[in-house]
């Protein structure tokens, strides 16, 4: 659902949230950490390590921002589950709720790369059921769900509809 959104007010939410995560776990949000979580909030597609290097470069003074120097970032943002990790996309996407434990689902669109984290009660307890069923503790989970956006479908019919009149 690609649009015109304004990101400024997520950043800014995301930040302080973080700030305020990190502060109660009495662990630093470096510069380094605080850009990398910056830069994955300007919008709501998954950004990969390599993109986000780039970013930083163009961002800072730096010539060269090394592949561990990000790797270790995104690592310590996913440990104060602040970002998730979209392993389909090997990238990473902000947390919408890091404060909450949770057991979400990505839902991502595989035209405009568009990606929202939804909650869904249902499929946790289905997942909490089955577990215990198996008698399997569950210590990580996400799921991460492909298909089109509304905004694509919208298109794709109305570029559908322009071609049927020609």
């Amino acid at each position: 659902m690609a649009s015109a959104h304004d990101h400024t007010a997520c950043i800014e939410r995301a930040l302080k949230e973080a700030d305020l995560l990190c502060a109660n776990a009495d662990v630093r949000l470096t510069e380094l950490r605080r850009k990398v979580l910056e830069l994955i909030w300007q919008s709501h597609a998954p950004l990969g390590a390599y993109r986000l290097m780039e970013m930083l470069e163009q961002a800072s003074d730096r010539k060269r921002v090394a592949p561990p120097t990000v790797y270790r970032a995104l690592d310590f943002l996913i440990e104060q589950k602040l970002i998730h990790k979209v392993h389909s996309l090997n990238a990473f996407i902000g947390c919408t709720r890091p404060r909450q434990p949770h057991g979400d689902a990505l839902f991502i669109c595989r035209e405009c790369g568009f990606t929202e984290e939804v909650a869904s009660k249902p499929i946790q307890q289905a997942i909490n059921l089955s577990a215990s069923q198996q008698r399997f503790e569950v210590e990580d989970q996400f799921m991460e769900i492909i298909g089109r956006c509304a905004a694509c479908r919208a298109k794709q019919k109305s570029g559908a509809s322009q071609e049927e009149l020609l």
